[in-house]
């Protein structure tokens, strides 16, 4: 006889609770975590980013979306709140949704709390979805970005943040200064 799990939350109910909560969870399978709140060079930088790639995108197919969106991962059965997602896919674009499904993009601003899990787990969830083709992860010790692109192969490669950064898969480069700016986080030395 197979024993249950009675703590096991279904992601319908974690959906129907998400949408009454005043505090964001993110779900993995059954278990939910809650969301801290970030500091303000987190909050910057993402919205830094959210401004240029809603600026470069204007009058595109692609929609960015910023901390509040959530993304389904089916392959892992989890829901997160990336920090910036793009997606370019109509199966994304019915606006009663609460999450979306096929990201382009994602980009996660790292905190000391959260940056392990960016790295490891979540990044391993986030290679499952056939149509993510980069992952930036955007640090807040210093001006340090880890570019990683998937290649016709399959395979994630971690790519040098040059000048400017060029995001390929939605051919947008913006220079490291506009994601770092109004913040008070030095370059790497």
């Amino acid at each position: 006889m197979l024993a249950t799990n009675p703590l096991y939350i279904t992601p319908e109910d974690y959906l129907a609770a998400e949408e009454i909560s005043p505090t964001r969870h993110e779900y993995r399978d059954g278990e939910v975590f809650g969301m801290t709140g970030g500091t303000r060079n987190h909050h910057t930088i993402a919205g830094n980013l959210f401004f240029q790639l809603k600026v470069h995108l204007r009058g595109s197919s692609c929609r960015v979306f910023m901390e509040g969106m959530k993304l389904r991962v089916e392959a892992s059965n989890s829901f997160y709140y990336p920090d910036v997602v793009v997606t370019c896919d109509d199966r994304d674009r019915p606006n009663n949704e609460q999450y979306i499904k096929y990201p382009r993009l994602i980009i996660e601003v790292l905190s000391p709390s959260t940056a392990r899990f960016d790295r490891t787990e979540k990044f391993a969830d986030y290679r499952t979805i056939p149509s993510l083709s980069e992952y930036l992860l955007i640090s807040t010790d210093h001006q340090c970005i880890e570019h990683f692109q998937r290649d016709d192969h399959d395979t994630w490669n971690l790519m040098t943040a040059t000048e400017p950064l060029n995001l390929a898969s939605i051919n947008c480069p913006i220079a490291i200064a506009e994601i770092y700016d109004d913040t008070d986080i030095l370059p790497m030395v």
